[in-house]
Protein backbone atom coordinates (compact mmCIF):
# COMPACT_ATOMS: atom_id res chain seq x y z
CA UNK A 1 0.00 0.00 0.00
CA UNK A 2 2.00 2.94 -1.34
CA UNK A 3 -0.57 5.47 -2.61
CA UNK A 4 -3.95 6.81 -1.49
CA UNK A 5 -6.82 9.05 -2.58
CA UNK A 6 -9.35 10.67 -0.23
CA UNK A 7 -12.73 11.88 -1.46
CA UNK A 8 -14.60 14.07 1.03
CA UNK A 9 -18.30 14.91 1.16
CA UNK A 10 -20.09 17.16 3.62
CA UNK A 11 -19.25 19.55 6.40
CA UNK A 12 -16.07 21.14 7.70
CA UNK A 13 -15.81 18.50 10.42
CA UNK A 14 -15.54 15.93 7.64
CA UNK A 15 -12.80 17.99 6.00
CA UNK A 16 -10.90 17.98 9.28
CA UNK A 17 -11.39 14.21 9.64
CA UNK A 18 -10.04 13.81 6.09
CA UNK A 19 -6.92 15.75 7.04
CA UNK A 20 -6.44 13.36 9.95
CA UNK A 21 -6.89 10.35 7.65
CA UNK A 22 -4.24 11.84 5.34
CA UNK A 23 -1.93 12.32 8.31
CA UNK A 24 -2.41 8.70 9.39
CA UNK A 25 -1.73 7.33 5.90
CA UNK A 26 1.29 9.60 5.42
CA UNK A 27 2.65 8.24 8.71
CA UNK A 28 2.42 4.76 7.13
CA UNK A 29 4.73 5.94 4.34
CA UNK A 30 1.97 6.39 1.78
CA UNK A 31 1.69 9.31 -0.66
CA UNK A 32 -1.43 10.97 -2.10
CA UNK A 33 -2.46 10.72 -5.76
CA UNK A 34 -5.15 12.57 -7.67
CA UNK A 35 -6.98 9.76 -9.50
CA UNK A 36 -8.41 6.47 -8.27
CA UNK A 37 -6.65 4.47 -11.00
CA UNK A 38 -3.30 5.30 -9.34
CA UNK A 39 -4.42 4.65 -5.75
CA UNK A 40 -3.72 1.54 -3.71
CA UNK A 41 -6.24 2.84 -1.15
CA UNK A 42 -9.34 4.95 -1.83
CA UNK A 43 -11.04 6.45 1.22
CA UNK A 44 -14.50 8.03 1.10
CA UNK A 45 -15.23 10.41 3.99
CA UNK A 46 -18.98 10.63 3.82
CA UNK A 47 -21.96 12.75 4.81
CA UNK A 48 -25.53 11.55 5.32
CA UNK A 49 -27.26 14.86 6.02
CA UNK A 50 -28.72 15.02 2.48
CA UNK A 51 -29.99 12.21 0.28
CA UNK A 52 -27.80 13.21 -2.66
CA UNK A 53 -24.68 12.60 -0.55
CA UNK A 54 -25.78 8.97 -0.08
CA UNK A 55 -26.35 8.66 -3.80
CA UNK A 56 -22.96 10.16 -4.65
CA UNK A 57 -21.15 7.74 -2.36
CA UNK A 58 -22.85 4.66 -3.71
CA UNK A 59 -22.41 5.80 -7.29
CA UNK A 60 -18.71 6.58 -6.92
CA UNK A 61 -17.99 3.48 -4.83
CA UNK A 62 -19.70 1.21 -7.34
CA UNK A 63 -17.81 2.86 -10.22
CA UNK A 64 -14.55 1.70 -8.63
CA UNK A 65 -15.46 -1.96 -9.15
CA UNK A 66 -13.98 -1.84 -12.65
CA UNK A 67 -10.90 0.06 -11.41
CA UNK A 68 -10.35 -2.54 -8.75
CA UNK A 69 -10.57 -5.30 -11.33
CA UNK A 70 -7.55 -3.94 -13.23
CA UNK A 71 -5.62 -2.88 -10.10
CA UNK A 72 -5.30 -6.03 -7.99
CA UNK A 73 -5.07 -5.32 -4.30
CA UNK A 74 -6.73 -1.90 -4.35
CA UNK A 75 -8.60 -1.29 -1.10
CA UNK A 76 -11.75 0.85 -0.78
CA UNK A 77 -12.72 2.28 2.61
CA UNK A 78 -15.80 4.23 3.68
CA UNK A 79 -15.75 6.40 6.80
CA UNK A 80 -17.61 9.43 8.10
CA UNK A 81 -21.30 9.64 8.84
CA UNK A 82 -22.54 7.03 6.36
CA UNK A 83 -19.99 4.59 7.71
CA UNK A 84 -21.21 5.30 11.24
CA UNK A 85 -24.87 4.99 10.28
CA UNK A 86 -24.80 1.94 8.02
CA UNK A 87 -21.86 -0.13 9.24
CA UNK A 88 -21.91 -3.68 7.85
CA UNK A 89 -24.98 -2.91 5.74
CA UNK A 90 -22.65 -0.97 3.41
CA UNK A 91 -20.63 -4.10 2.64
CA UNK A 92 -23.85 -5.94 1.83
CA UNK A 93 -24.90 -3.15 -0.54
CA UNK A 94 -21.45 -2.63 -2.12
CA UNK A 95 -19.68 -6.02 -1.84
CA UNK A 96 -16.32 -4.81 -3.16
CA UNK A 97 -15.80 -2.50 -0.16
CA UNK A 98 -12.89 -3.54 2.04
CA UNK A 99 -13.20 -1.33 5.13
CA UNK A 100 -16.03 0.52 6.86
CA UNK A 101 -15.27 2.73 9.88
CA UNK A 102 -17.25 5.30 11.82
CA UNK A 103 -16.94 8.88 13.01
CA UNK A 104 -15.48 7.85 16.37
CA UNK A 105 -12.66 5.51 15.30
CA UNK A 106 -10.67 7.30 12.58
CA UNK A 107 -7.47 6.19 14.31
CA UNK A 108 -8.30 2.54 13.56
CA UNK A 109 -8.09 2.98 9.78
CA UNK A 110 -4.46 1.88 9.19
CA UNK A 111 -4.95 -1.33 11.18
CA UNK A 112 -8.26 -2.07 9.45
CA UNK A 113 -6.65 -1.60 6.04
CA UNK A 114 -3.77 -3.92 6.91
CA UNK A 115 -6.14 -6.60 8.20
CA UNK A 116 -8.32 -6.32 5.09
CA UNK A 117 -5.23 -6.65 2.90
CA UNK A 118 -3.75 -9.63 4.71
CA UNK A 119 -6.98 -11.56 5.32
CA UNK A 120 -8.74 -10.50 2.09
CA UNK A 121 -11.95 -10.06 4.03
CA UNK A 122 -13.99 -6.87 4.61
CA UNK A 123 -13.36 -5.17 7.94
CA UNK A 124 -16.11 -3.21 9.72
CA UNK A 125 -15.49 -1.26 12.93
CA UNK A 126 -17.99 1.31 14.17
CA UNK A 127 -17.79 2.51 17.77
CA UNK A 128 -21.10 3.58 19.34
CA UNK A 129 -19.57 6.71 20.89
CA UNK A 130 -16.36 8.71 21.02
CA UNK A 131 -13.67 7.91 23.54
CA UNK A 132 -12.62 11.53 24.08
CA UNK A 133 -10.97 13.71 21.43
CA UNK A 134 -8.43 12.20 19.05
CA UNK A 135 -6.42 15.42 19.09
CA UNK A 136 -3.08 13.62 19.08
CA UNK A 137 -3.54 12.10 15.62
CA UNK A 138 -1.20 13.26 12.85
CA UNK A 139 -2.79 15.74 10.46
CA UNK A 140 -1.91 16.65 6.89
CA UNK A 141 -3.43 20.10 6.48
CA UNK A 142 -4.63 21.25 3.08
CA UNK A 143 -2.98 24.66 3.68
CA UNK A 144 0.00 25.12 6.03
CA UNK A 145 -1.36 28.49 7.17
CA UNK A 146 -4.89 27.31 8.03
CA UNK A 147 -6.09 24.71 10.55
CA UNK A 148 -9.42 23.25 11.62
CA UNK A 149 -9.66 23.03 15.41
CA UNK A 150 -12.59 20.99 16.78
CA UNK A 151 -13.81 22.31 20.12
CA UNK A 152 -16.88 20.09 20.44
CA UNK A 153 -18.11 16.88 18.88
CA UNK A 154 -21.70 15.70 18.65
CA UNK A 155 -24.95 17.58 19.10
CA UNK A 156 -27.73 17.74 21.69
CA UNK A 157 -30.29 19.70 19.69
CA UNK A 158 -32.15 16.93 17.85
CA UNK A 159 -33.71 19.05 15.13
CA UNK A 160 -36.40 16.81 13.68
CA UNK A 161 -34.89 16.68 10.17
CA UNK A 162 -31.29 16.07 11.23
CA UNK A 163 -29.40 12.78 11.46
CA UNK A 164 -26.23 14.30 12.99
CA UNK A 165 -26.93 13.56 16.70
CA UNK A 166 -27.44 9.92 15.77
CA UNK A 167 -24.16 9.56 13.85
CA UNK A 168 -21.93 12.04 15.72
CA UNK A 169 -23.33 11.36 19.19
CA UNK A 170 -24.15 13.67 22.07
CA UNK A 171 -22.26 16.92 22.50
CA UNK A 172 -18.86 16.71 24.20
CA UNK A 173 -16.51 19.65 24.68
CA UNK A 174 -12.73 19.77 24.89
CA UNK A 175 -11.25 21.56 27.89
CA UNK A 176 -10.28 25.14 27.09
CA UNK A 177 -6.69 24.39 28.09
CA UNK A 178 -6.42 21.73 25.36
CA UNK A 179 -7.81 24.08 22.73
CA UNK A 180 -5.40 26.84 23.75
CA UNK A 181 -2.41 24.48 23.73
CA UNK A 182 -3.27 23.17 20.26
CA UNK A 183 -3.68 26.65 18.78
CA UNK A 184 -0.40 27.83 20.34
CA UNK A 185 1.37 24.91 18.70
CA UNK A 186 -0.30 25.69 15.39
CA UNK A 187 0.80 29.32 15.60
CA UNK A 188 4.36 28.13 16.27
CA UNK A 189 4.03 26.00 13.13
CA UNK A 190 3.13 29.04 11.02
CA UNK A 191 -0.67 28.84 11.05
CA UNK A 192 -2.28 32.26 10.58
CA UNK A 193 -5.97 31.32 10.56
CA UNK A 194 -7.92 28.77 12.58
CA UNK A 195 -11.53 27.70 12.21
CA UNK A 196 -13.10 26.49 15.45
CA UNK A 197 -15.43 23.58 14.73
CA UNK A 198 -18.51 22.14 16.36
CA UNK A 199 -22.04 21.18 15.38
CA UNK A 200 -23.07 24.04 17.71
CA UNK A 201 -20.07 26.06 18.89
CA UNK A 202 -22.30 28.48 20.81
CA UNK A 203 -23.18 25.84 23.40
CA UNK A 204 -19.51 24.94 23.93
CA UNK A 205 -18.72 23.85 27.49
CA UNK A 206 -22.22 23.21 28.83
CA UNK A 207 -21.32 19.58 29.60
CA UNK A 208 -17.92 20.46 31.12
CA UNK A 209 -18.62 23.68 32.98
CA UNK A 210 -22.38 23.71 33.48
CA UNK A 211 -22.78 26.73 31.19
CA UNK A 212 -21.67 27.77 27.69
CA UNK A 213 -18.21 29.36 27.53
CA UNK A 214 -17.70 29.97 23.84
CA UNK A 215 -16.97 33.66 24.37
CA UNK A 216 -14.11 32.65 26.65
CA UNK A 217 -12.78 30.31 23.96
CA UNK A 218 -12.67 33.16 21.44
CA UNK A 219 -10.71 35.37 23.83
CA UNK A 220 -8.30 32.62 24.89
CA UNK A 221 -7.61 31.59 21.28
CA UNK A 222 -7.01 35.23 20.32
CA UNK A 223 -4.39 35.46 23.09
CA UNK A 224 -2.28 32.88 21.23
CA UNK A 225 -1.45 35.52 18.62
CA UNK A 226 -3.21 33.79 15.70
CA UNK A 227 -4.11 36.36 13.04
CA UNK A 228 -7.60 35.21 12.15
CA UNK A 229 -10.30 33.24 13.96
CA UNK A 230 -13.39 31.81 12.28
CA UNK A 231 -15.97 29.38 13.66
CA UNK A 232 -18.81 27.12 12.54
CA UNK A 233 -21.57 26.37 13.16
CA UNK A 234 -23.70 28.69 15.32
CA UNK A 235 -27.18 27.81 16.54
CA UNK A 236 -29.30 30.96 16.90
CA UNK A 237 -30.84 29.89 20.20
CA UNK A 238 -27.39 29.76 21.85
CA UNK A 239 -25.69 32.84 20.39
CA UNK A 240 -25.21 34.82 23.61
CA UNK A 241 -24.55 38.49 24.26
CA UNK A 242 -21.14 37.46 25.67
CA UNK A 243 -20.23 35.85 22.36
CA UNK A 244 -21.44 38.87 20.41
CA UNK A 245 -19.30 41.07 22.67
CA UNK A 246 -16.25 38.89 22.01
CA UNK A 247 -16.87 39.10 18.28
CA UNK A 248 -16.98 42.89 18.56
CA UNK A 249 -14.02 43.33 20.92
CA UNK A 250 -11.48 40.76 19.69
CA UNK A 251 -9.76 41.95 16.48
CA UNK A 252 -8.71 38.42 15.47
CA UNK A 253 -12.33 37.24 15.29
CA UNK A 254 -13.37 37.79 11.70
CA UNK A 255 -16.57 39.78 10.96
CA UNK A 256 -18.32 36.81 9.40
CA UNK A 257 -21.09 34.69 10.91
CA UNK A 258 -22.76 31.56 9.61
CA UNK A 259 -26.16 31.54 11.33
CA UNK A 260 -28.54 28.89 9.96
CA UNK A 261 -32.19 29.94 9.99
CA UNK A 262 -33.57 26.88 8.09
CA UNK A 263 -37.02 28.51 7.71
CA UNK A 264 -38.64 31.89 8.19
CA UNK A 265 -41.96 30.40 9.27
CA UNK A 266 -42.74 30.02 12.98
CA UNK A 267 -44.89 26.98 12.22
CA UNK A 268 -42.09 25.24 10.36
CA UNK A 269 -39.45 26.26 12.91
CA UNK A 270 -41.56 24.70 15.67
CA UNK A 271 -41.99 21.51 13.63
CA UNK A 272 -38.21 21.46 13.11
CA UNK A 273 -37.63 21.81 16.87
CA UNK A 274 -35.39 24.82 16.29
CA UNK A 275 -36.53 26.59 19.49
CA UNK A 276 -36.59 30.17 18.21
CA UNK A 277 -39.04 32.27 16.21
CA UNK A 278 -38.54 34.44 13.15
CA UNK A 279 -38.66 37.52 15.39
CA UNK A 280 -36.03 35.99 17.68
CA UNK A 281 -33.80 35.47 14.66
CA UNK A 282 -34.32 38.94 13.22
CA UNK A 283 -33.63 40.50 16.64
CA UNK A 284 -30.44 38.49 16.94
CA UNK A 285 -29.26 39.62 13.49
CA UNK A 286 -29.93 43.23 14.47
CA UNK A 287 -27.89 42.92 17.69
CA UNK A 288 -24.94 41.28 15.95
CA UNK A 289 -24.88 43.84 13.16
CA UNK A 290 -25.04 46.71 15.65
CA UNK A 291 -22.07 45.24 17.52
CA UNK A 292 -19.99 44.24 14.48
CA UNK A 293 -20.16 46.85 11.69
CA UNK A 294 -19.61 45.40 8.24
CA UNK A 295 -20.53 41.89 9.36
CA UNK A 296 -21.15 39.36 6.58
CA UNK A 297 -23.89 36.81 7.21
CA UNK A 298 -24.50 33.41 5.66
CA UNK A 299 -27.20 30.90 6.47
CA UNK A 300 -28.79 27.52 5.71
CA UNK A 301 -32.34 27.21 4.38
CA UNK A 302 -34.45 24.08 3.86
CA UNK A 303 -37.27 24.29 1.32
CA UNK A 304 -40.18 21.86 1.33
CA UNK A 305 -40.05 20.69 4.94
CA UNK A 306 -43.07 18.43 5.66
CA UNK A 307 -46.21 20.53 5.97
CA UNK A 308 -44.65 23.71 4.54
CA UNK A 309 -47.39 25.81 2.94
CA UNK A 310 -47.05 28.58 0.40
CA UNK A 311 -47.59 31.04 3.25
CA UNK A 312 -44.78 29.41 5.24
CA UNK A 313 -42.47 29.73 2.26
CA UNK A 314 -43.46 33.38 1.80
CA UNK A 315 -42.39 33.95 5.42
CA UNK A 316 -38.98 32.48 4.58
CA UNK A 317 -38.61 34.73 1.55
CA UNK A 318 -39.58 37.72 3.68
CA UNK A 319 -36.87 36.99 6.26
CA UNK A 320 -34.24 36.57 3.56
CA UNK A 321 -35.25 39.87 1.99
CA UNK A 322 -35.05 41.63 5.36
CA UNK A 323 -31.63 40.20 6.26
CA UNK A 324 -29.94 40.36 2.85
CA UNK A 325 -27.54 37.46 3.32
CA UNK A 326 -24.11 37.40 1.71
CA UNK A 327 -24.47 33.69 1.08
CA UNK A 328 -27.04 30.97 1.72
CA UNK A 329 -26.69 27.21 1.48
CA UNK A 330 -30.08 26.15 0.17
CA UNK A 331 -31.52 22.64 0.15
CA UNK A 332 -34.72 20.87 -0.82
CA UNK A 333 -35.78 18.76 2.14
CA UNK A 334 -34.93 15.08 1.90
CA UNK A 335 -36.18 12.63 4.56
CA UNK A 336 -33.49 10.93 6.60
CA UNK A 337 -34.36 7.48 7.90
CA UNK A 338 -34.51 7.47 11.70
CA UNK A 339 -35.39 11.15 12.11
CA UNK A 340 -38.83 12.31 13.36
CA UNK A 341 -39.48 14.43 10.26
CA UNK A 342 -39.18 11.39 8.00
CA UNK A 343 -42.29 9.92 9.66
CA UNK A 344 -44.43 13.03 9.14
CA UNK A 345 -47.33 12.49 6.79
CA UNK A 346 -47.35 15.87 5.06
CA UNK A 347 -44.36 15.40 2.75
CA UNK A 348 -44.09 18.18 0.14
CA UNK A 349 -43.81 16.97 -3.44
CA UNK A 350 -40.87 17.87 -5.66
CA UNK A 351 -43.29 19.54 -8.08
CA UNK A 352 -44.13 22.01 -5.29
CA UNK A 353 -40.72 22.40 -3.63
CA UNK A 354 -38.61 22.86 -6.78
CA UNK A 355 -40.24 26.14 -7.93
CA UNK A 356 -39.97 27.47 -4.39
CA UNK A 357 -36.31 26.50 -4.30
CA UNK A 358 -35.66 28.26 -7.62
CA UNK A 359 -37.25 31.48 -6.34
CA UNK A 360 -35.18 31.29 -3.17
CA UNK A 361 -31.92 30.81 -5.07
CA UNK A 362 -32.70 33.80 -7.28
CA UNK A 363 -33.21 35.97 -4.18
CA UNK A 364 -29.97 34.74 -2.59
CA UNK A 365 -28.01 35.53 -5.76
CA UNK A 366 -29.49 39.01 -5.85
CA UNK A 367 -28.57 39.86 -2.24
CA UNK A 368 -25.08 38.38 -2.56
CA UNK A 369 -24.40 40.45 -5.67
CA UNK A 370 -25.73 43.63 -4.06
CA UNK A 371 -23.55 43.12 -0.98
CA UNK A 372 -20.47 42.52 -3.11
CA UNK A 373 -21.15 45.68 -5.13
CA UNK A 374 -21.11 47.59 -1.87
CA UNK A 375 -17.41 46.70 -1.48
CA UNK A 376 -16.32 48.33 -4.75
CA UNK A 377 -13.55 50.85 -4.11
CA UNK A 378 -12.82 49.54 -0.62
CA UNK A 379 -9.43 48.26 0.52
CA UNK A 380 -9.51 44.77 1.99
CA UNK A 381 -6.79 42.82 3.84
CA UNK A 382 -6.77 39.53 1.93
CA UNK A 383 -5.33 36.26 3.19
CA UNK A 384 -4.11 34.64 -0.02
CA UNK A 385 -4.52 30.90 -0.51
CA UNK A 386 -2.37 30.69 -3.64
CA UNK A 387 -3.13 30.68 -7.34
CA UNK A 388 -6.63 30.22 -8.72
CA UNK A 389 -7.53 26.70 -9.83
CA UNK A 390 -8.49 28.11 -13.22
CA UNK A 391 -5.58 30.48 -13.88
CA UNK A 392 -2.06 30.21 -12.50
CA UNK A 393 -1.51 33.94 -13.12
CA UNK A 394 -4.37 34.84 -10.76
CA UNK A 395 -4.14 34.83 -6.97
CA UNK A 396 -7.12 33.79 -4.86
CA UNK A 397 -7.69 34.78 -1.25
CA UNK A 398 -10.33 35.78 1.27
CA UNK A 399 -11.32 39.01 2.97
CA UNK A 400 -12.11 39.14 6.70
CA UNK A 401 -15.78 38.75 5.70
CA UNK A 402 -14.92 35.52 3.86
CA UNK A 403 -15.34 36.92 0.35
CA UNK A 404 -13.21 35.33 -2.37
CA UNK A 405 -10.92 37.87 -4.07
CA UNK A 406 -8.99 37.39 -7.33
CA UNK A 407 -6.00 39.57 -8.20
CA UNK A 408 -3.30 39.27 -10.84
CA UNK A 409 0.04 37.79 -9.87
CA UNK A 410 2.57 40.67 -9.98
CA UNK A 411 4.92 40.62 -12.97
CA UNK A 412 8.10 38.67 -12.33
CA UNK A 413 6.68 36.94 -9.24
CA UNK A 414 5.47 33.39 -8.64
CA UNK A 415 1.96 32.87 -7.30
CA UNK A 416 3.11 30.27 -4.77
CA UNK A 417 5.13 32.83 -2.81
CA UNK A 418 1.94 34.68 -1.83
CA UNK A 419 0.19 31.72 -0.19
CA UNK A 420 -0.45 32.43 3.47
CA UNK A 421 0.32 36.16 3.24
CA UNK A 422 -2.11 38.93 4.21
CA UNK A 423 -1.92 41.86 1.78
CA UNK A 424 -4.13 44.84 1.02
CA UNK A 425 -6.15 44.78 -2.19
CA UNK A 426 -8.41 47.42 -3.66
CA UNK A 427 -11.72 45.95 -4.84
CA UNK A 428 -12.34 46.87 -8.49
CA UNK A 429 -14.86 44.23 -9.60
CA UNK A 430 -17.93 42.62 -8.02
CA UNK A 431 -19.53 39.37 -9.12
CA UNK A 432 -22.10 37.26 -7.30
CA UNK A 433 -19.66 34.89 -5.60
CA UNK A 434 -16.28 36.62 -5.90
CA UNK A 435 -14.54 39.98 -6.06
CA UNK A 436 -11.79 41.22 -8.35
CA UNK A 437 -9.08 43.56 -7.20
CA UNK A 438 -5.54 44.83 -7.47
CA UNK A 439 -2.72 44.51 -4.97
CA UNK A 440 -1.68 47.79 -3.41
CA UNK A 441 1.70 46.33 -2.51
CA UNK A 442 3.30 42.97 -3.13
CA UNK A 443 5.73 43.44 -0.24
Amino acid sequence: MDTYLIRTFGCQMNKHDSERVAGLLNAQGMTPVSVAEDADVVVFMTCCVRENADERLRGQARSLKSTKAVRPGQLIAVGGCIGQRDGRRLVEQVPHLDVVFGTHNVASLPALLETARSQRLPQVEVWPEADGFASDLPTQREHPWHAWVPITIGCDNFCTYCIVPYVRGREKARPIEQIEAEVRQLVDDGVREVTLLGQNVNSYGRDLYGEPRFAQVLRVVADTGVDRIRFATSHPKDLSDDTIAAMAEVPAVMPYLHLPIQSGSDNVLAAMNRRYTREDYLGLVSRVRDAVPGLALSTDVIVGFPGETESDFDDTMDVLQQVGFDQAFTFIYSPREGTPAAALGEQVSREVSQPRFDRLVELVHSSAFANNRGLLGSVQPVLFEGVSKRDERTLAGRTPTNKVVHVAVPEGRLGAEFAGRILDAEITEAQTWFLGGKLLSAE
